[in-house]
């Protein structure tokens, strides 16, 4: 039990997080938006400023040193890692009914393992397959009509919601291949501590990606907790809904906005 906590959370540490493709400077739209209140507000913002102080001492000197290798290295990890998420996704693209995806998915993975070499290289990409993009079961719960719930900060694993927090076990209750096949599988390739090799470098190469968005989104936000908080929520909206990046959250029946200079 505690191994399937320390995976799980893990897991969740990476696929949850700020939408960090963003320079502080956000036009945000009102139209559909979602009502996501924050119950624990006062826990969430002191949990908020101990994942800070973390990623300042750790986390972003790690990035930082990752950032520093060649680009040929962190361009084969960060594509093997996303092939590897593939296991994750295709599984959703079929609970979300998107079968034609899956079927898409399903060949990239196969290409991407075998000639592009576990997937270091995207040969898929080059043969034309379209625009690879993730699913996961906090997202799939959201398309089947589950309500986010309250928002919540988790240490050091950052933005969540119930749902996603939900949504994040159901990989190591048999939702993830990789997980299963890493911690349960019999062979001398794939064990646990591969499998969370693979999810702590998945978190650099997030972090190591967006060292400098994240940076001017603190630099230009007035309460940078508040502004994580609506990015967060309007980025997991937008991937439920498959919708432009033009949708706002209503947070409590207020418009949330990210505050820029």
């Amino acid at each position: 039990m505690k191994k399937i906590l320390i995976t799980s959370l893990i897991g969740l540490m990476l696929t949850s997080g700020a939408n960090a493709d963003t320079d502080g400077q956000n036009t945000l739209s009102k139209k559909n938006p979602s009502k996501v209140k924050d119950c624990f507000e006062s826990l969430n913002r002191a949990t908020f400023s101990l994942n800070q102080g973390l990623d300042k001492i750790i986390f972003k000197p790690v990035a930082k040193g990752y950032r520093s290798l060649p680009s040929p290295v962190r361009t084969g990890t960060s594509n093997a890692l996303i092939n590897i998420s593939s296991l994750i996704t295709i599984p959703n693209n079929i609970l979300q009914g998107e079968f034609k995806t899956a079927g898409v998915n399903t060949g990239r993975f196969v290409l991407n393992t075998t000639l592009g070499i576990i997937g270091i290289f995207d040969v898929a990409e080059k043969m034309g397959f379209s625009e690879y993009e993730k699913e996961d079961y906090g997202q799939t719960l959201g398309k089947w009509g589950v309500g986010a719930g309250c928002y919540v900060v988790l240490p050091v694993l950052g933005p969540s919601t119930i749902r996603d927090t939900v949504g994040s076990f159901i990989n190591v209750l048999g939702g993830d291949p990789y997980y299963n096949a890493s911690t349960h599988g019999n062979n001398e390739y794939l064990s646990d501590s591969v499998y969370m090799t693979t999810k702590v470098l998945s978190g650099i190469d997030f972090r190591a990606k967006n060292l400098e968005s994240i940076d001017n989104l603190e630099k230009n936000s007035m309460d940078f907790y508040a502004s994580v908080r609506s990015l967060y929520l309007q980025d997991r909206q937008q991937k439920i809904t498959n919708s432009n990046p033009t949708i706002e959250i209503m947070y409590e029946g207020d418009w949330e906005e990210v505050e820029s200079q």
